[in-house]
């Protein structure tokens, strides 16, 4: 379960509360547990845990493995309207084999559904 945590005024404390509910969210998302993801990760059984609950922030080494572990780059770690970077990730790739008359028809059902 996570914990959201918004904290105002304080960069560092900013930075660690977006960072934790971050993981967390996307942690959630692939169903993982945290001891589970800290093993993964090479780190020890409260690692992930650490973070989460805003006690520590991982090191640029540990970030980008966690990012790696997502499937995301950090730039998707950050943009906070992606809820779901990796599956974005998935479809991007598969739309790049598309042709310009499937990407159309796509972009059309895309936006019944947007519209509705």
């Amino acid at each position: 379960m996570c914990i959201k945590i918004v904290i105002e005024g304080d960069d560092t404390r900013l930075n660690e509360a977006f960072t934790g509910n971050r993981i967390c969210e996307l942690r959630s998302k692939t169903g993982v547990s945290a001891r589970d993801m800290s093993l993964s990760l090479g780190q020890g059984v409260n690692y992930i845990n650490m973070i989460e609950n805003h006690k520590s922030l991982p090191s640029m080494t540990s970030f980008i493995y966690i990012c790696d572990y997502f499937g995301i780059s950090p730039k998707e770690f950050f943009d906070a309207e992606n809820i779901n970077p990796k599956l974005i990730n998935d479809i991007n790739v598969k739309l790049k084999k598309l042709n310009n008359k499937q990407l159309t028809k796509l972009f059309e059902l895309l936006e019944s559904f947007i519209d509705k």
